[in-house]
């Protein structure tokens, strides 16, 4: 009999209160030498699902580890469910599961073996943590192939099993490091829905990626860190239907908002990126109908671009400028 899903999530999970932060950082600086890693980070991450993104090297593998306790921070404060993680990492490790990028597995084990091991370590008792690898398997796709050496998978299956050990101790809060890094598309498809699919066990999740379409189609919430820098947080709105257009002008962007308000548009903005979207007619002839009346000039503009490439780009920019 195939186990079901449901008994993935136990009875006495603990939920943060309503509104509650689950991380918190505050003035957090990470140095390595001269190497500057993460720089006065303040952080108030919410439950749900949370995507950290930035090119490599920005900080976000830093402040993985800074957050399980693995590395300690140079200066400032941080914290996981209201407890610092310097007061009991031990303590917070086994409420918080953890998928690292680089391969880490055993492979002379089986999946089975393997996760069945990772719940142990959890704390799971030994038959209890058997039945539980089996379910997360299951849930990831593995059923069939748990029996089968590690080193045998490919590497989508290397990274479902990653993810699998991440979440057989029914953690409150799952860390995420590029979770599709190497997939291809139909993989990188199917760990993208199963990442979607925490929100049904009360699983909140920092995925972190480079991929800003993976963290688009995925996550409640962005983080983005540029340099160890953090420069911006704001929530991701679901996709509107509808004509959308993304623009970012030269110099002053006011003249053009306010013109675009004035025919009954609610532009929004993010640094110096304006997108109009679900209109009902051609958002291409509104938004030129605008520029030509506010005299602005445009530096780029399309259609269904992505939202957080705009942002990011803008807020490098205007770091850099």
């Amino acid at each position: 009999m195939r186990p079901r899903e449901s008994e993935l999530v136990t009875e006495h999970r603990t939920t943060p209160e309503a509104g509650a932060p689950i991380i918190e950082t505050g003035g957090l600086h990470k140095h390595y030498g001269n190497i500057r890693a993460l720089e006065d980070v303040d952080l108030d991450v919410r439950p749900g699902v949370t995507g950290l993104i930035g090119a490599n090297g920005a900080g976000k593998t830093t402040l993985i580890r800074i957050l399980l306790g693995l590395t300690r921070p140079t200066a400032g404060e941080v914290s996981v469910f209201g407890v610092p993680v310097s007061q009991d990492p031990a303590g917070l490790r086994a409420r918080i599961g953890y998928m690292p990028e680089n391969k880490c597995l055993p492979l002379d084990q089986t999946a089975a073996d393997f996760v069945a091991y990772a719940a142990e370590l959890a704390g799971i008792p030994s038959a209890e943590a058997r039945r539980r690898s089996s379910e997360t398997l299951f849930l990831v796709g593995l059923h069939e192939e748990r029996f089968r050496y590690l080193g045998d998978f490919s590497t989508g299956m290397q990274q479902r099993v990653k993810l699998a050990q991440s979440i057989v101790h029914d953690p409150e809060l799952v860390l995420l490091d590029e979770p599709a890094s190497g997939l291809d598309p139909t993989g990188r498809e199917r760990m993208l829905r199963l990442i979607a699919r925490f929100r049904e066990f009360g699983i909140s999740v920092l995925f972190s990626s480079h991929i800003l379409d993976d963290i688009e189609r995925t996550c409640d919430w962005v983080l983005m860190l540029h340099e160890g820098r953090l420069i911006h947080s704001a929530p991701l709105d679901p996709p509107t239907e509808g004509s959308q257009v993304s623009l970012e002008v030269f110099g002053d962007p006011q003249p053009l908002i306010a013109d675009l308000v004035s025919r009954g548009v609610s532009p929004s903005v993010e640094g110096t990126v304006i997108t109009v979207e679900g209109l009902d007619t051609d958002g291409f002839v509104l938004v030129r109908d605008a520029l030509a009346s506010s005299g602005a000039s445009v530096r780029r503009m399309g259609a269904g671009l992505s939202r957080l490439e705009d942002v990011l780009e803008s807020a490098t920019r205007v770091r850099h400028d």
